[in-house]
């Protein structure tokens, strides 16, 4: 690993109270291993030690296999890791069980998928509302910040349609307005463009232009170098291990 990057990475960890807002995401020694029975085991992420400060924007790239899904699961708490530690608005999140790690994702994530993973017979103003009605946010408060998500969206006017009365791309705003509907620490975007077409895509990752440049983090995992290079900062996973971390072309100019 290079020498630069694992001084930065394996800086030390916020102590309370002193700039730790700065950092949002932080990741040291990380491993997930799987067990494949008759005594073999797999390691999907192999001491991964990152950090991602508040309103970075940051691209995870990696081929098939190379454990940046594996990674992507872990820093959505939708896993947990085998072995190391991952604190995430400087709250510890390694060591919480299943329902507690289901309330951060509620409150501190917000998710953005390839298949946006809406609700067919739902407007995209319930489509958006669903995490507070999760919550328990009351109806009144839950309508206007949907309404808000959708106007930040440039979706205002499509609010009381179906997903399939919308097109690819206005389905995708609806999953962005979902994903800001409880203000999270961060955005995960999975593949955010992989099911739509070029021009389309080009649209969506301007709005995540949009999105960072009002203070929201962003962590954008994809495989394409051409939408990686959309974020400001470029990760590299390979064989479970980080193979690079370095400015993406368009800060290096």
């Amino acid at each position: 690993m290079d020498e630069k990057m694992t001084a930065a990475t394996l800086a030390p960890l916020p102590e309370a109270g002193k700039e730790s807002r700065r950092d949002m995401i932080v990741v040291e020694d990380l491993w997930k291993t799987y067990d494949m029975g008759s005594e073999q085991q797999v390691s999907a992420l192999r001491g991964i030690s990152l950090r991602i400060r508040q309103n970075e924007y940051v691209a995870i790239m990696g081929p098939s296999g190379s454990g940046k899904s594996t990674f992507m699961n872990l820093i959505g708490c939708l896993d947990s890791p085998s072995k190391g530690s991952y604190w995430l608005n400087d709250q510890l999140v390694s060591d919480l069980d299943d329902d507690q790690l289901a309330r951060i994702r509620n409150k501190e994530i917000g998710f953005v998928f390839q298949t946006f993973n809406l609700l067919a017979r739902a407007s995209a103003l319930h489509n958006v509302e669903l995490p507070l009605i999760y919550n328990g946010t009351p109806a009144a408060e839950r309508l206007e910040r949907a309404k808000e998500a959708l106007r930040a969206v440039n979706l205002d006017t499509r609010m009381h349609h179906k997903p399939n009365e919308l097109s690819g791309g206005q389905r995708q705003r609806v999953a962005v307005a979902r994903a800001l509907i409880n203000r999270p620490s961060i955005i995960l975007a999975d593949e955010p463009t992989g099911n739509l077409d070029s021009k389309t895509g080009i649209e969506i990752m301007a709005l995540f232009d949009e999105l960072q440049a009002q203070g929201n983090t962003i962590v954008l995992v994809t495989h394409e170098p051409d939408i990686a290079e959309y974020a400001h900062r470029v990760v590299h996973i390979r064989d479970g291990e980080i193979a690079s971390d370095e400015p993406s072309k368009r800060v290096r100019g």
